[in-house]
């Protein structure tokens, strides 16, 4: 490695110039790949909620599906307002009044039950399906164009404008996410480094690793609005070890080598290479472990952040190194003295009182477990966006009007017999919570004969194969009600036509719930292995891999445990990955002092020695790593108005700040009660006592 570090110091200038001209492919690697905001497209995509989104595109080419609720227009306007709705782009077909008899009769001809589904005292409300699914560009710029064709009260529901607003947020934020996580990290850097220019220096190496991150992702086709607005701020936060990493060792070389520059950054790049691969690893396998969720919105996240740390750790080795020595007279003059005082007496002080933090810790144990087994989530998505959104302030008005929540949509195959159609449908109408359900059936009478339903109509609701219903539920999207209902209606479609299908938000967000509890425990098993796996090949211990992931695994359920004491409602996504980021992210910092625990036990010393050597050697990495993530996130957890990013971001600054403490007070405390045990199961480990 000593003739990697020679060539990336002896070429130092030429890396910063190539550096330079690689963003220039990034950038528009990055311009270039969409960005999807659909979590429910997600899901696998063999499941029958999904097949029948599939069956709704294909066949009735309704890729989506919304409400639009008008307020306070006559009917006139309404039917001149829907001629402007059907000629925007994309947009498929409008369901209104006017769609079953001219506007010139009555709408007392219509059924009870359909002119009361469509209209309140002040209010009237048209169904309006787009060609293209609900995420698809298209979609969204119609959904913009509807909101512009008038000045009067127009609220359109439904996912295809939550996520038209989604983009909108989030398209917003993100610039604002990576400037707080920059602004915050900066701040601690210059308080814990002793130069005010190696910060910048830092940021600048980490941010180029960012773009070639970001503009790589080209290779995916395209990426979640989750994972491009926490990769930037995730990706700075667990690769700074890297950077602190590189300085600590050229600043230690430097005295081994006086006025000799380059040999000392070529021995701390060839040192570094060397330290960061069991850290790296064990990060990038914590993200690499979201690829295991059958919910590929983890395999998405997981990619990106795994391809982010190795970018982190290539521009540490090379970039960082050339920046240092081309800025080295820079430096010397922003040096000033070191903030942090000493630590030597917390080290003492944490080896001598060890059994209390040992009790401490089995006293938190349980709470912590309980509360980590109790925290409730959310699978609601529109429950993660401001109220302030026109989508939401749609699916409100619709609530408040006409008592709806969601629409399932049924898709019931052309083979069932007329008899058995009729008796299907009532037995759903009778179900509760269902508002109405409406197909040609429901229009189909002694009022209107079918001869006078235009045939565009028909086709909207009717092809070769199936014939869609629309069922209106008063039940909110994830509640258990809503969930009940649909194994109703699925048992009730079923026990006709078993080629049937019950499709829709619900639905979709059902199955979320069922896979994302499996997804849960899969990650969990998969990324405490295979980073059980990696500390004990690097440290060739049976008993160390046990000690530093249970204390991680604690620092874990300190951290999901504290929602539930606090009474707050997590999005479901961090109950998911928190977890494994968690893990993967602040292991490093066990690592960082086991290391040393095991190079002083090797070196004879006896274990309260080696202990407290090797926690005043690691403490201050440790601290300013953790503060260091801490900054990066906590600021966006703040700042985010979307609570799937918000949450997430305030766990993982809170994760950082756990594991921190719960390695620097309780991992020493396992080292002082296990180390006759850890020297026997453990190869080439020091068991020399004084």
């Amino acid at each position: 490695m000593i003739g990697f570090g020679k060539f990336i110091t002896k070429h130092k200038k030429l890396i910063v110039i190539l550096s330079v001209l690689l963003l220039i492919p990034a950038v528009f690697g990055y311009i270039n790949t969409r960005i999807n905001y659909d979590i429910l497209s997600y899901l696998p995509e063999d499941i029958e909620t999904m097949v029948g989104q599939q069956i709704l595109v294909d066949d009735f080419k309704t890729g989506a599906f919304s409400m639009v609720v008008l307020e306070g227009m006559e009917e006139k306007d309404v039917a001149a307002l829907k001629t402007k709705i059907e000629k925007v782009e994309s947009v498929s077909n409008v369901i209104w009044y006017d769609s079953l008899l001219d506007i010139s009769v009555p709408m007392t001809m219509l059924p009870d039950k359909i002119k009361d589904a469509f209209n309140t005292e002040n209010t009237t409300m048209m169904a309006v399906t787009f060609e293209q699914s609900t995420s698809a560009d298209e979609t969204m710029d119609a959904i913009k164009e509807i909101r512009k064709l008038t000045d009067k009260q127009v609220f359109v529901s439904g996912m295809s404008a939550i996520i038209t607003d989604t983009k909108e947020l989030s398209e917003k934020e993100t610039p604002i996410y990576v400037l707080i996580a920059v602004i915050l990290s900066m701040i601690v850097l210059g308080l814990t480094m002793n130069s005010f220019l190696v910060p910048i220096l830092f940021m600048l190496s980490i941010g180029v690793a960012i773009i070639y991150n970001l503009g790589t992702n080209i290779m995916f086709g395209e990426i979640s609005y989750i994972t491009k607005a926490l990769s930037a701020v995730l990706q700075l936060g667990v690769t700074m070890d890297y950077s602190i990493f590189l300085l600590h060792s050229y600043e230690e070389n430097k005295v081994r080598y006086p006025g000799e520059n380059d040999r000392a950054m070529a021995h701390a790049i060839s040192n570094t290479i060397s330290s960061v691969v069991g850290s790296s690893v064990t990060t990038v396998a914590g993200f690499l472990a979201l690829c295991f969720m059958s919910f590929t919105l983890g395999k998405d996240l997981g990619l990106v952040m795994a391809k982010g740390v190795v970018m982190g750790v290539i521009t540490c080795v090379t970039l960082l190194p050339a920046l240092i020595l081309l800025c080295e007279k820079a430096i010397e003059k922003t040096t000033h003295r070191d903030i942090i005082p000493s630590l030597d007496g917390v080290s003492r002080f944490v080896t001598k009182h060890y059994i209390t933090f040992a009790v401490l810790f089995l006293i938190l144990l349980v709470p912590a477990v309980y509360g980590n087994n109790h925290t409730k989530v959310y699978y609601d998505l529109t429950a993660s966006l401001p109220d302030s959104l026109d989508s939401v302030k749609a699916n409100k008005k619709l609530q408040d009007e006409y008592n709806m929540n969601t629409t399932h949509m049924l898709l019931i195959k052309n083979d069932v017999s007329s008899k058995d159609y009729r008796d299907m449908m009532n037995q759903i109408r009778n179900l509760d919570g269902v508002q109405w359900v409406i197909g040609l059936d429901s229009v189909v009478g002694p009022s209107v004969p079918i001869s006078m339903l235009p045939e565009s109509l028909i086709s909207t609701v009717r092809t070769d194969l199936y014939q869609l219903e629309l069922i209106s539920s008063s039940y909110k999207v994830a509640s258990d009600e809503v969930n009940e209902q649909i194994d109703e209606i699925n048992n009730i479609v079923k026990s006709y036509s078993e080629d049937s299908l019950v499709v829709g938000e619900a639905p979709l967000t059902k199955d979320l719930i069922d896979i994302t509890d499996i997804d849960f425990k899969n990650v969990n098993i998969v990324s405490i292995g295979v980073i059980f796996l990696i500390i004990l090949i690097l440290f060739r211990s049976i008993s160390l891999p046990i000690i530093l992931v249970s204390v991680i695994e604690f620092a874990i359920f300190v951290n999901m445990g504290i929602p539930y004491y606090t009474g707050t409602t997590l999005p479901f996504i961090a109950s998911v990955v928190i977890g494994t980021i968690q893990l993967g992210a602040t292991v490093d910092y066990a690592i960082l002092m086991t290391t040393r625990y095991k190079k002083e036990r090797n070196n004879g010393n006896s274990k309260q020695e080696s202990i407290t050597i090797a926690h005043q050697a690691s403490i201050k990495s440790i601290i300013v790593s953790a503060l260091s993530f801490f900054a990066a996130t906590f600021g966006v957890g703040l700042y985010s108005n979307i609570d799937m990013i918000s949450a997430l971001c305030s766990l993982m600054s809170r994760g950082a700040l756990i594991s921190m403490v719960v390695v620097i007070f309780v991992l020493p405390a396992m080292f002082m009660i296990f180390d006759k045990v850890i020297c026997k199961t453990s190869m080439k480990f020091g068991i020399k006592e004084n």
